[in-house]
């Protein structure tokens, strides 16, 4: 049996599903002629009779109509493929991964991750909230496709995308004398109890050179590597602390009043992807509109 290639089925099958040759050239955007050789090149590679002449027409034989069934189970297959195919360039399917710092994780970015899942109803997601050493951990070792973590980058080797900084804020308790300014200074924080980030963390040694370039002296009673422990303390009325915006905006109504911090200082974090293969599609979708949600935010 000669081989029977791809094109004469299609034209097998149009036929069969428009009825005529003519309906089915149009289908196929070609001439009657070529239909009718795809035809008769199909019968002989097949050596059986498909279509009999019926006046000007051709009618299908039972033969016709039995291939046909077959044929249909492997395009509706070839169907499912191209949907496949489809749902991946649109970034619709497949699967992400993330590791996230807390800040992020504690709020925003699964509000904003179920309004990108809901577009994508294909697309299998996980979402972990660790602190950003073990973000960067968890990606070199392929165990998450994307990780949001605070710069500077601990590992050089690692891409990144820088995502849109946003300044702290300092936050206070309820009824602190405080909330009634627009804004906070270092000045105006002078001999209180400071909940601090932990010795070491980017955000502390940033936040201790403020205080120290305008001589301020605050009361050190407390670090914690969390935002939402900073938060929850403040909360409590046991002092005051410069937060992330986001942690900030979570607590807004559970005792916590946040202003802007001035000068300001930038909570800055970047997108991080690992480094022994290049970036999927819909992880570089979701860096992008995740950044531009945070372009579009008034905390």
């Amino acid at each position: 049996m000669a081989r029977v290639n791809l094109r004469q089925v299609e034209a097998f099958r149009a036929v069969m599903l428009s009825g005529s040759v003519t309906a089915a050239a149009g289908v196929m955007g070609v001439t009657q002629p070529a239909i009718s050789r795809m035809l008769r090149d199909l019968q002989s590679s097949l050596n059986m009779a498909l279509f009999e002449k019926k006046g000007t027409g051709l009618v299908p034989t039972a033969a016709a109509s039995a291939l046909y069934t077959e044929v249909e189970r492997s395009f509706h297959g070839l169907d499912r493929i191209i949907v496949a195919a489809e749902e991946i360039r649109a970034r619709r399917t497949g699967a992400l991964r993330i590791a996230a710092l807390p800040a992020l994780a504690n709020g925003f970015l699964p509000r904003f991750a179920g309004d990108f899942l809901l577009q994508r109803p294909n697309l299998n997601f996980s979402l972990f909230g660790v602190i950003s050493p073990l973000v960067i951990d968890w990606v070199l070792n392929l165990q998450c496709d994307l990780g949001f973590a605070e710069v500077p980058i601990a590992h050089a080797g690692l891409p990144t995308i820088r995502m849109p900084a946003l300044p702290r804020v300092a936050v206070l308790p309820e009824g602190h004398r405080l909330t009634g300014k627009t804004s906070v200074r270092p000045r105006d924080l002078e001999g209180e109890t400071f909940i601090s980030l932990t010795h070491g963390s980017a955000g502390r040694h940033l936040i201790d050179n403020v205080f120290a370039k305008h001589g301020v002296s605050r009361i050190l009673r407390v670090e914690t590597a969390l935002s939402e422990i900073m938060c929850g303390m403040v909360a409590s009325g046991l002092g005051v602390a410069i937060c992330d915006p986001f942690t900030a905006a979570e607590f807004s109504t559970r005792g916590v009043v946040s202003r802007p911090f001035l000068p300001h200082i930038d909570f800055e974090f970047a997108a991080v992807f690992p480094p022994q293969r290049s970036p999927s599609p819909v992880a570089t979708e979701f860096v992008r509109a995740l950044a531009e949600r945070i372009g579009e935010l008034q905390l």
